[in-house]
């Protein structure tokens, strides 16, 4: 089932003071990227953000699930309305992700 593209929106916009938030089509669902670096997947309505030590530190519950079948496991971030706190954990696991790399020619 693909993600409703309303709610695609609305967790950009929760996500929106971590940087540039953009989101990419990908299979029927979403990839979402801030300042150009993927961080996180919507997928069948239900926000992951890849995991890192420094976002566990901000979560006060920590559910690890595969967005979707075969992927590894990706913390699941059921509440998506306090922006603040979500733009602190995108914020903390960007800094902790690695440069994405440049294509090759």
């Amino acid at each position: 089932m693909a993600s409703n593209l309303d709610l695609v929106h609305y967790i950009a916009d929760q996500c929106s003071g971590a940087g540039d938030i953009t989101t990419r089509k990908m299979f029927g669902d979403y990839a979402i990227y801030c300042d150009g670096k993927i961080f996180g997947l919507i997928c069948d309505n239900n926000f992951y953000i890849k995991p890192t030590e420094a976002g566990r530190a901000l979560l006060s519950n920590v559910e690890l699930r595969p967005p979707y079948d075969g992927a590894k496991d990706y913390f699941y971030i059921a509440e998506v309305d306090d922006r603040d706190s979500l733009s602190a954990l995108v914020r903390a696991t960007c800094n902790a992700l690695p440069a994405p790399k440049k294509p090759k020619k």
